[in-house]
C-alpha cells in the first residue's frame, strides 16, 4: 500500500531571492522524486514577484518508504550565492523552508449519497422533450452540491451525466477546501528558521554542497578547544 505525504516548499516572508531559491529547489526536488519512483502532483503553486520565482508550492507524494525520503528534505534549505536581482546586495546566505502539511484526503462520492429528482426539460427539442420528465436534478446530501442535466431526451442518459458532473463539482469543492487548509497552514510557516540547514546549495548553477555527517570534525574541534583552554590557563599562570 502506498503512503501519502504533502510537503510545502516556501520562501516564507523572504525576499525575491528566496522565491528564486524555491523555484530552483522545486526543480531539484522533483528530479529526486522521479528518480526515487514516487508519484507526485502539485496541488498549489503561488508565483513569486518575478518571472521564474515561486513564493510557495505544495506537492503531494505517494509511494513506499516515503518517510526516509522526506526526512532528508524537511527543514531549512540554504543557498549561498549572490543575488540575481540586486547586483550590489551584500547578503550571501538565503534560506527557505520545507514543511510537511497535514494530509487532507479527498472524499470519493458514493451514489448512495445522491438524491435524484426528475422534471420536465425547458430547453430546445420541440414538444417531445416536454411531454416526459427527462431532466434530472442530482443533489449530493453531505455537501448540498447540486446539478441539473437536460442534455438528452433520455432520463437514463441525463442521470449518468448528472452523476459525473456532480462528482466533478464536489471534487472541485473538496479541492478548494484543501487549498484553504494549505493556506492556513502556510500562515504558520511564514517564519523560516535560519541555521542548521538540512541541505545547502551554492552558486548560480545551484550545486549541492555535501554535508558529511561524521563525528570526526566535531571530535577534532573539541580537542582544539581543549588545547586552547589549556594554553590560556598556562598563559594566565605565567602572568
Amino acid at each position: 500500500m502506498k503512503n501519502q505525504k504533502t510537503l510545502q516548499i516556501t520562501a516564507g516572508r523572504g525576499p525575491t531571492e528566496c522565491c528564486w531559491v524555491v523555484a530552483k529547489v522545486l526543480k531539484y526536488f522533483l528530479a529526486e522524486v522521479q528518480n526515487a519512483g514516487f508519484d507526485h502532483s502539485i496541488i498549489q503553486r503561488i508565483p513569486g514577484p518575478e518571472n521564474g520565482t515561486v513564493q510557495s508550492v505544495t506537492v503531494q507524494l505517494k509511494g513506499k518508504e516515503l518517510e526516509t525520503f522526506t526526512n532528508c528534505w524537511i527543514g531549512t534549505i540554504q543557498w549561498i550565492g549572490t543575488s540575481t536581482f540586486r547586483k550590489y546586495h551584500k547578503r550571501k546566505n538565503w534560506f527557505i523552508g520545507i514543511y510537511e502539511l497535514e494530509t487532507f484526503k479527498l472524499k470519493a462520492i458514493s451514489e448512495k449519497e445522491i438524491i435524484f429528482q426528475t422534471m420536465r426539460s425547458s430547453g430546445p427539442g420541440g414538444q417531445n422533450v416536454n411531454k416526459v420528465n427527462s431532466a434530472v436534478r442530482a443533489i449530493h446530501k453531505p455537501t448540498g452540491t447540486m446539478v441539473v442535466v437536460m442534455d438528452n431526451r433520455s432520463q437514463h442518459q441525463n442521470k449518468k451525466i448528472a452523476i459525473e458532473r456532480l462528482k466533478e463539482k464536489a471534487l472541485e469543492s473538496e479541492l478548494n477546501k484543501l487549498k484553504q487548509s494549505i493556506t492556513d497552514q502556510w500562515e504558520n510557516n511564514l517564519s523560516v528558521q535560519r541555521g542548521n540547514p538540512i541541505k545547502i546549495f551554492k552558486g548560480t548553477d545551484f550545486k549541492k554542497v555535501k554535508k558529511v555527517k561524521t563525528f570526526k570534525n566535531k571530535r577534532n574541534q573539541l580537542k582544539q578547544d581543549l588545547r586552547n583552554e589549556l594554553k590560556n590557563k598556562n598563559e594566565q599562570s605565567i602572568r
